[in-house]
C-alpha cells in the first residue's frame, strides 16, 4: 500500500506538471501582442476577430486573448460595445465566443485525459475519474448555452424590463409568489435548482432543471450513469474511497433528475454530504455557486476536477483567523449570540483545505475560473460536515506573470508603486504566497464566520447579501493579519488592498461579479476616508506607516460593526447603503469624492483598459525572475 501511494503521488506530480505546461501554453497567447508574435497563434486570434466582425487591432486582440486565457468576458463585452453592436448582437457574439472558448479548452482537456491513459498514470480507478469527469463535462458545456439563454439573457432581462429596473420590487414579487425553491425548514431556500418560466397570463412558475432543460439533463445523467458504471467495476486500492465516489455520483444523478421543486435543495444537500466524505487529492467539483443569477439564485453549471499539489502549504492562516474571530467576538460583547459564534468556530475547525489547481473545467467555468472557493454554501450541510476550501495559488501566480503590462496601470499608479509590486510578483515568490494566503485563503475562511443556518435567507430579502458578503470575507482575512502582523508584509498587504479595490471598478457592468464590484466600492470608501487615497488630477497613494495605521483602524471598526450586523441578521442592504446605492443600473459610492474617482477610473478603463504598455519592460522583469 505504501509503494502504491508513493507511485500515485509521483504520477500526480507528473500530471500537475503537464497541467502547468498546458496553462503556460494557453497563457502564451498573450505573446501575440509582443514584437515577435507566434504567427500561427496570431492568425488564430485574428480569424476569430473576423468572425465577430471586430476590427483587427491590438485592443481587440487583447480582448479576445483575455477571453481565451482568463475566460472572463468583460473585456470582450467592452470591445463589442465600442464597436456599436446593439444588446441583442452582443448577446449573440458573446455566445459565439463561449462556443469558441469551449471548443479550444475541451480539446486541451481531451488531450490531457488521453496522455494520462497513454502513460498509464495513477491507477485504473483514478484514470477513470479523469475520463468520466471529462465526458460529463462535455454535456455540461453544451448545456451552458441553454442555461445562459433561458436565465441570464431570457427571464432575467424580462423581469428587469417588466419592473423598470427596480430590483427590490423583483425580489418582493419572488417572495410574495413563493417562487424560490423550498429550503430545509420548509421556508424560502437561499438558492435554487430551478428556472422561472413566464406563463400565458403573465405570471411566472418555477420549473426544475430536469423539466426546463429536459434534453440537456438527460445527456448529463446518461454520462454520469456511464461514469458510475465504469467506476463500479474498478477498485480504489490507493485511498479506499470507491463507495464514497459511487454514492456521490448516484446522488448527483438523483438530484439532477428530481422533478419536484420542493425536494431540490434537500436532494442537492445530499450531494454535498456525500461529497464532503471524499477526501482524496483529486476532487470533483459540482454545481455549487450562484453568483450569475441575481434574482432566483439559480445554481450555475460548474463541473470540474481539481488536483492537489502535495508540496503546497498555507502557513498559519486558519489559526490566525480563529484567533481573530475569538478576539473580535469578545470585543463586540454579544454573548447572546454565542451559539452562532460557536457554530462558525466549529465549522472553521472542520475545514478541509486543498491547495492546487483546476485540472479539468467545464460549463459555467468557461466563463471564469475562481482563484479560491469555500463550499458547500448549504449551511445545514456545513453544520453536519464542515466545508472544503480550494485555493489555486499556482494558477494565479502564473497568470499574473503571463499578463502583459497595461497602459492603465501606468496612468493610475506611480512607477515606484508598480515596481515594488512587480519585484514581489517576479522575484519574491515567498512573499507573494504569504500575501495570497492572507488575502485569498484568509478571504475563504472569512466567509465561514458569523453565520447561522438561516443568516443568508434572512439577510437577503432585498437581494444584497452577496453584495456585502465578499467584503466581509476579505476583511476577515485582513483583520486576522492586523491582529497578528508580520512587519515585512505590512506594505504589501496595504498595496494589495489598494490594487484590489481599484481593479474591481472594472467589473462595474459585469453582472455576475456584482458582489466583488460592491466589495471594491466599500474598500474604496475606507481608503478615501482614511486618506490612504486622494484624488484631484491624479491618484495619490499614501503608503506611510501613519496611513497604514489609519486604514487598519478603519477596518477594525468596520469589521466589528459588520459582525454585529450578521449576528443580528439585519438586512444586508442596511450595511451596503452606508457606502453605495444604485445609481441607475449600477451601484455607485455615496461619497462624492469616491464617486468622482470611480467614474474617472471607469471612463479610463473603457478608453484604455485593453491597451498594452509597450514600454513597460515586461521582458526585463521576466529575465530577472527567480
Amino acid at each position: 500500500m505504501v509503494d502504491m501511494k508513493e507511485d500515485f503521488f509521483k504520477d500526480l506530480q507528473e500530471i500537475y506538471q503537464i497541467i502547468k505546461n498546458n496553462q503556460k501554453e494557453i497563457s502564451s497567447y498573450y505573446d501575440i501582442l509582443s514584437e515577435n508574435p507566434d504567427l500561427k497563434k496570431k492568425r488564430f486570434i485574428n480569424e476569430f476577430l473576423k468572425e465577430l466582425e471586430l476590427e483587427i487591432d491590438k485592443e481587440n486582440q487583447m480582448a479576445v486573448v483575455s477571453r481565451l486565457v482568463s475566460l472572463r468576458d468583460d473585456t470582450l463585452t467592452q470591445s463589442l460595445q465600442k464597436a456599436n453592436f446593439n444588446e441583442e448582437e452582443i448577446i449573440k457574439k458573446k455566445e459565439q465566443a463561449y462556443l469558441w472558448v469551449a471548443k479550444f479548452h475541451l480539446k486541451v482537456h481531451q488531450n490531457l485525459v488521453n496522455e494520462i491513459e497513454k502513460k498509464e498514470l495513477l491507477s485504473p480507478f483514478y484514470r477513470t475519474i479523469f475520463r468520466g469527469v471529462h465526458e460529463v463535462g462535455v454535456t455540461f458545456s453544451l448545456w451552458q448555452s441553454s442555461w445562459t439563454a433561458q436565465i441570464i439573457n431570457g427571464v432575467n432581462r424580462e423581469l428587469y424590463r417588466d419592473f423598470n429596473g427596480d430590483e427590490e420590487k423583483i425580489f418582493q414579487m419572488l417572495n410574495e409568489k413563493e417562487l424560490h425553491d423550498i429550503g430545509h425548514d420548509g421556508g424560502k431556500g437561499d438558492r435554487s435548482y430551478s428556472v422561472l418560466v413566464k406563463q400565458e397570463d403573465g405570471s411566472f412558475k418555477s420549473l426544475p432543471y430536469s423539466t426546463a432543460f429536459e434534453n440537456e439533463v438527460k445527456e448529463s445523467v446518461k454520462a454520469l450513469k456511464n461514469f458510475k458504471n465504469t467506476l463500479s467495476k474498478l477498485e480504489d486500492k490507493i485511498f479506499n474511497q470507491k463507495e464514497e465516489h459511487l454514492g456521490y455520483l448516484q446522488a448527483i444523478i438523483e438530484a439532477l433528475s428530481e422533478q419536484d421543486t420542493s425536494k431540490l435543495i434537500p436532494k442537492w444537500a445530499d450531494v454535498d454530504r456525500k461529497w464532503m466524505k471524499i477526501t482524496v487529492p483529486l476532487q470533483i467539483g459540482h454545481p455549487l455557486e450562484y453568483y450569475e443569477d441575481h434574482y432566483k439564485k439559480a445554481v450555475a453549471l460548474e463541473w470540474d476536477l481539481r488536483i492537489i499539489n502535495p508540496q503546497s502549504h498555507s502557513g498559519d492562516v486558519k489559526e490566525s483567523v480563529k484567533s481573530m474571530y475569538k478576539e473580535i467576538f469578545e470585543q463586540i460583547n454579544s454573548d447572546k449570540h454565542r451559539k452562532i459564534y460557536e457554530r462558525s468556530l466549529a465549522n472553521t475547525d472542520r475545514v478541509q483545505l486543498y491547495l492546487g489547481r483546476p485540472a479539468l473545467y467545464y460549463g459555467a467555468e468557461f466563463c471564469g475560473l475562481f482563484s479560491a472557493q469555500v463550499v458547500p454554501n448549504d449551511e445545514v450541510v456545513t453544520k453536519e460536515e464542515g466545508k472544503k476550501i480550494f485555493a489555486f495559488a499556482d494558477n494565479v501566480l502564473e497568470s499574473s506573470r503571463a499578463k502583459p503590462f497595461m497602459k492603465i496601470q501606468k496612468e493610475i499608479f506611480s512607477e515606484e508603486f508598480l515596481n515594488k509590486n512587480r519585484e514581489v510578483l517576479f522575484n519574491k515568490p515567498n512573499i507573494w504566497h504569504d500575501v495570497y494566503n492572507i488575502s485569498t485563503i484568509g478571504h475563504e475562511y472569512g466567509h465561514i464566520l458569523w453565520l447561522d443556518e438561516d443568516t443568508e435567507t434572512i439577510m437577503n430579502k432585498n437581494g444584497n447579501f452577496k453584495n456585502i458578503e465578499e467584503f466581509k470575507a476579505t476583511t476577515g482575512g485582513l483583520v486576522a493579519f492586523f491582529l497578528k502582523e508580520k512587519e515585512n508584509l505590512k506594505y504589501q498587504i496595504l498595496s494589495d488592498v489598494v490594487k484590489r479595490a481599484i481593479g474591481l471598478i472594472a467589473w462595474r457592468e459585469t453582472g455576475e461579479v456584482e458582489p466583488y464590484y460592491c466589495e471594491g466600492l466599500i474598500h474604496l470608501s475606507g481608503l478615501f476616508e482614511s486618506r490612504v487615497l486622494k484624488f484631484k488630477n491624479r491618484l495619490e497613494i499614501d503608503m506611510s506607516e501613519d496611513a497604514y495605521e489609519r486604514i487598519k483602524a478603519w477596518y477594525l471598526q468596520t469589521y466589528k460593526e459588520l459582525a454585529l450586523h450578521y449576528l443580528n441578521k439585519k438586512d444586508a442592504s442596511e450595511f451596503l447603503y452606508k457606502y453605495t446605492k444604485k445609481d441607475g443600473k449600477y451601484f455607485m459610492p455615496i461619497d462624492d469624492g469616491v464617486k468622482y474617482f470611480v467614474n474617472y477610473y471607469w471612463n479610463l478603463h473603457k478608453d484604455m483598459g485593453q491597451i498594452v504598455d509597450e514600454n513597460g519592460e515586461k521582458e526585463s522583469w521576466l529575465e530577472s525572475m527567480v
